[in-house]
C-alpha cells in the first residue's frame, strides 16, 4: 500500500487546467474519500469507479482510500477525472506500476460495467495538457478524433477500463492509435443548399452583406416580412472564407465544452451560424448556469455570425447584453462560484419589421401602429447597441420584373466569396505583424494614426459630427467600413467615394 500519482485536465471555461490526482491507499476504516472541491457528480465517481473495477476482475481495496484532486483550490466539476481516480487507485493498490501512470494524462467517464464512455471538453483539456510538452494522453475511444486534432500529443484510445489497465501493467503496444485514426480530419464544408443566388433583386443588401464578410462588421436590416432578411442572413456564413487553423481550434473548443460538436466533423473549419429563438433568456445568450457554466450563443458564435431575427421581440436586457462583448471580443460570466471568460468576437446581424402589425402602406396595406406604438416596438433596440452596428439596410420588396427575372444572371455565394477573399487577403497583408485580422478589429487608437484617411476623404464625415448625427464611435465604425470598400475596390486606401458610402450605410442612407 502506498501514494500513486497521476495526471487529468480541469476545464475552466474553454481553458483546460492540469489537475493532479493523488491516491493514498492505507489502514483504517474502509471507504473512499475525494478531496479538493469536487462537485456533485465528480463526487459520485467513488461509486462508479469501484463498480467499474470489480466488473472487470480487478481487487477493490479493502481499505481506507483518499483520493486528492490537486491544486486543492481549484473547483473540479464533471465526470471526466473517472478513469485517473480509478487508475490512481488500482496503482496504490499495486495492481499497476506507479511509474506507468506518473507522466500520462487520464480523460474519461466510467460505465458501471468498466466501459469508457466519451465526456465534453476533450479538445481543450488535450490543449491544456499540450502546454506540457510532449505528452501522452488516454481518453475514450469516442473522443480520439477529437483529441488527435492536437499536434504533437500522443492520444492513446481506450474504450474499456480492462483493456487499459492490462496496457499499462504489461506496456504493450496494442493500444497505440493508428495513423489514419489522427490523420487529417474531415472538414465541414458549405452547405450546397444554401447559395447567395437564391435572393432575388436586394442590390443594397447583398452588396451590404459582402462587405460585412470581407471586414467582418455588424449589419442591421429593416423591412417587411417576406423580404428576404433571413434568407440573406443565412447566406452570410457562405460568403466567409474557412478559418485559419488556430481560429478553428478555438471554435472547436468552445463547441466541445458546449456539448455541441458534430461527431460526424469534429474540426470545426466553417465559420458557426447561430440564430436564438426571441425567447431565448440572458444566460442562453451571454453564457451562464449554477453549478457549470456554459458558453451562451454569442461564444457559440464565435469567428462566425450571430443572427437575432425579430429582434425587437428580444427582451431589451437582453439586447443590451450584447454591448460589451461587441466592444470586447470576449464575454465574462460572473458566479458565487467564480469567473469564467470566454471568447465572443463575433458577427451581429439583426433583422426587424418596421412595426408589429408589420403592414407596409406601399403594397396597398394599412399599417394599424400609431406612431407611439412604432417608436416603442423598435425603441427596444437601444441607441448604444444600434452604435455598435457599422451598416444599417432597408430592405424593401422585390418587383415583379425582378421575381420573373432570369436567375442564371444572378451573382453565386462563390462569385461574391472569391472577392471577399481577395479583400480580406489586402487587409491581413496590411495588418501583418498586428494581433487584428480583419478591418472590424482595429482598435480606435490606430484608425486615427496609422490608419487615418485622408483629409479629403473624411469630408463626408465633418457634417455629422458637427451636427451630433454621427458619434465618436460611430466615426469609428464608419473609417473601419471605408476601409473594407477599398479592399473589395482594390485600392490602397480608402477615398471620397468609399468614405460617403460607408457614412450612408451608417446612417442607413442609400442611393
Amino acid at each position: 500500500m502506498a501514494v500513486a500519482r497521476t495526471r487529468s485536465v480541469a476545464v475552466i471555461g474553454v481553458t483546460g487546467r492540469t489537475v493532479e490526482v493523488e491516491a493514498d491507499v492505507g489502514n483504517g476504516l474502509a471507504g473512499i474519500h475525494l478531496i479538493g472541491l469536487p462537485d456533485t457528480a465528480l463526487s459520485e465517481a467513488r461509486d462508479r469507479v469501484r463498480s467499474a473495477t470489480v466488473n472487470s476482475n480487478y481487487p477493490w481495496p479493502d481499505a481506507r482510500i483518499i483520493v486528492s484532486l490537486v491544486p486543492a483550490s481549484l473547483p473540479k466539476r464533471g465526470s471526466q477525472f473517472d478513469l485517473a481516480v480509478a487508475v490512481a487507485i488500482l496503482s496504490a493498490a499495486g495492481v499497476i506500476p506507479a511509474e506507468r501512470i506518473a507522466e500520462l494524462f487520464f480523460l474519461g467517464e466510467l460505465g458501471l460495467d468498466g466501459r469508457i464512455r466519451p465526456v465534453r471538453g476533450v479538445l481543450p483539456s488535450i490543449l491544456g495538457a499540450a502546454k506540457h510538452g510532449d505528452v501522452t494522453v488516454v481518453v475514450p475511444s469516442a473522443n480520439s478524433t477529437e483529441a488527435g486534432l492536437v499536434p504533437n500529443v500522443k492520444v492513446v484510445p481506450v474504450a474499456h477500463l480492462r483493456q487499459l489497465v492490462e496496457w499499462l501493467r504489461k506496456g504493450e503496444e496494442a493500444l497505440e492509435p493508428r495513423a489514419e485514426e489522427i490523420a487529417e480530419p474531415p472538414r465541414s464544408a458549405v452547405d450546397p443548399a444554401v447559395d447567395l443566388a437564391d435572393v432575388v433583386g436586394q442590390p443594397v443588401a447583398r452588396r451590404a452583406l459582402e462587405v460585412c464578410a470581407a471586414g467582418g462588421h455588424n449589419l442591421w436590416m429593416l423591412g417587411p416580412p417576406g423580404t428576404g432578411k433571413t434568407m440573406l442572413a443565412e447566406r452570410l456564413p457562405t460568403l466567409l472564407p474557412d478559418l485559419e487553423l488556430d481560429h478553428a481550434l478555438e471554435v472547436t473548443a468552445i463547441h466541445s465544452v458546449a456539448g455541441v460538436l458534430p461527431p460526424n466533423a469534429p474540426m470545426m473549419s466553417r465559420p458557426p451560424f447561430v440564430a436564438p429563438h426571441h425567447t431565448a433568456t440572458s444566460a442562453a445568450i451571454i453564457g451562464g448556469g449554477s453549478a457549470i457554466v456554459r458558453p451562451g450563443a454569442v461564444s457559440l458564435a464565435h469567428r462566425g455570425v450571430l443572427f437575432l431575427d425579430e429582434a425587437p421581440e428580444f427582451p431589451r436586457h437582453v439586447l443590451d447584453s450584447l454591448r460589451q462583448p461587441l466592444e470586447s471580443g470576449r464575454v465574462t460570466v460572473s458566479r458565487s462560484a467564480g469567473s469564467v471568460t470566454f471568447p465572443a468576437r463575433f458577427m451581429l446581424v439583426l433583422a426587424a419589421n418596421p412595426c408589429p402589425c408589420a403592414q407596409t402602406e406601399d403594397q396597398g396595406e394599412t399599417c394599424k401602429c400609431t406612431p407611439t406604438i412604432r417608436r416603442r416596438y423598435l425603441g427596444r433596440l437601444s441607441g448604444p447597441l444600434l452604435d455598435r452596428i457599422d451598416m444599417k439596410v432597408t430592405v424593401v420588396r422585390s418587383s415583379r420584373r425582378e421575381l420573373l427575372a432570369d436567375r442564371q444572371f444572378v451573382e453565386t455565394s462563390k462569385t461574391v466569396a472569391e472577392r471577399v477573399l481577395v479583400a480580406r487577403e489586402r487587409a491581413a497583408k496590411r495588418l501583418a505583424g498586428t494581433p487584428w485580422r480583419t478591418n472590424a478589429e482595429i482598435p480606435s487608437s490606430l484608425l486615427h494614426s496609422d490608419y487615418r484617411p485622408s483629409s479629403e476623404a473624411m469630408k463626408p464625415m465633418t457634417s455629422c459630427l458637427d451636427s451630433g448625427t454621427l458619434t465618436a464611435r460611430g466615426l469609428d465604425r464608419v473609417v473601419r467600413v471605408a476601409w473594407t470598400l477599398a479592399d473589395l475596390a482594390d485600392k490602397d486606401t480608402p477615398e471620397q467615394d468609399e468614405t460617403n458610402a460607408a457614412l450612408g450605410f451608417w446612417l442607413g442612407v442609400h442611393s
